[in-house]
């Protein structure tokens, strides 16, 4: 059984299709977010990290509706929204579902130990990151409110940055 994220293709807001294999070799935050919740300034610091941390990281934002209806915004509208509001250069994926029968199979993946082997990290609110290594494994995930700069957030980042594959 494939235990990592490069076995999903998903969606950017303009309906092209990424396999994401693509970001092999890359350390990344993946990230459930929502232009009407009170965590999202964190699309500005997301960005920010994205910025520090170069070329071997990259963070991917999921918007979703599925806490407090808190991402009314179209697919467009949200690309709009993050670039124009926060500075949002990162890959911004269409709107899912991340919790329930319905969530998207690459959020059951990363919730569900049984599927990705490593952690059972349910998202509980918008904002929740998962932490994926060069290989693609799951390795942690932050709560909404462990802001993406924070020192605990990038020392794990840099650690996974470090190693070799």
């Amino acid at each position: 059984m494939n235990k990592t994220v490069y076995q999903f293709k998903v969606r950017k807001g303009n309906g092209k299709e990424v396999n994401l294999s693509e970001f092999n070799g890359k350390v990344l935050i993946i990230v459930n977010t929502a232009s009407g919740c009170g965590f999202t300034p964190q699309l500005k610091e997301l960005q920010a990290l994205k910025d520090t941390m170069g070329e071997g990281f990259e963070v991917l934002g999921f918007p979703s509706n599925d806490f407090g209806k808190q991402e009314p915004l179209s697919n467009n509208e949200i690309g709009t929204f993050c670039e124009v509001n926060y500075g949002v250069q990162f890959p911004v994926f269409e709107k899912i579902m991340v919790r329930g029968a319905q969530a998207h199979p690459l959020f059951k993946f990363l919730a569900d130990k049984k599927l990705n082997g490593n952690i059972s990290a349910l998202p509980r609110w918008n904002f929740h990151k998962y932490l994926i290594n060069k290989k693609g494994e799951v390795v942690d995930y932050f709560y909404p409110f462990t802001k993406p700069g924070s020192s605990k957030v990038r020392k794990k980042i840099q650690k996974l940055l470090n190693e070799n594959i």
